[in-house]
């Protein structure tokens, strides 16, 4: 049996794809949750198989939520599922650890074979999501993991994208919407970005970055 957890903002979203699985045998619905927030609590409580999370919650991203679920129970599956084929959308999931990537408009066939695939420790994602995004994916993290082995000061990857974010002069809700995390996550990694390398303030930030060559002048 299949324990599976919904987490979609919208009550329809989450009742409709229950009844759609209600009669397949070999899954079953434990729990319910509308933010990201919700999935992570019951993550931890119901102890799911496999998570079908909506990308746009209220509150933390679906993306986030998997970051965190991913770091602290590897072997919970989740499959992201959105309203169009984003590329940004898929690359971010890849990031956080994502099982797979359904579009919304997915018949019951193809749900379930979706579910089934990732619970048995596949990954679900198909040939136009393939090669839409694993060819620019891989070479980014290439160039990414390059930049970091450059910085010495100890910053983790995701507080050096914050860092050239920043430093190019983006607010803290244009930095949450590129990297899909919350703003009150974004304002934390700027905090440990300047303890970390001894810096007072966002203007002494954008020195550093520019003498550093992470941004050009």
């Amino acid at each position: 049996m299949i324990r599976l957890l919904l987490v979609d903002d919208h009550s329809l979203m989450r009742e409709g794809i229950s009844a759609m699985l209600k009669d397949t045998a070999d899954i079953l619905i434990v729990g319910a949750a509308a933010s990201g927030e919700e999935a992570v609590n019951l993550a931890s409580t119901l102890q799911p198989d496999v998570i079908l999370m909506d990308i746009i919650l209220r509150g933390m991203t679906g993306i986030e939520a998997t970051r965190w679920i991913k770091e602290r129970h590897a072997g919970i599956r989740i499959m992201l599922i959105s309203m169009e084929i984003n590329k940004d959308y898929i690359a971010a999931g890849i990031k956080s650890g994502v099982d797979g990537y359904l579009h919304k408009d997915a018949d019951k066939a193809t749900l379930v074979e979706a579910i089934r695939t990732v619970s048995g420790g596949g990954r679900y994602f198909n040939e136009a999501i393939t090669s839409l995004v694993f060819e620019d994916f891989y070479r980014q993290e290439k160039t990414g993991k390059q930049k970091e082995r450059k910085l010495s000061q100890g910053l983790t990857r995701r507080e050096y994208e914050v860092l050239e974010l920043v430093a190019e002069g983006k607010s803290n809700k244009e930095v949450a919407d590129a990297l899909f995390i919350s703003v009150k996550t974004v304002e934390t990694h700027k905090t440990h970005i300047l303890e970390k390398l001894g810096l007072r303030n966002t203007a002494e930030l954008v020195k550093f970055a520019i003498k550093n060559n992470i941004i050009p002048l």
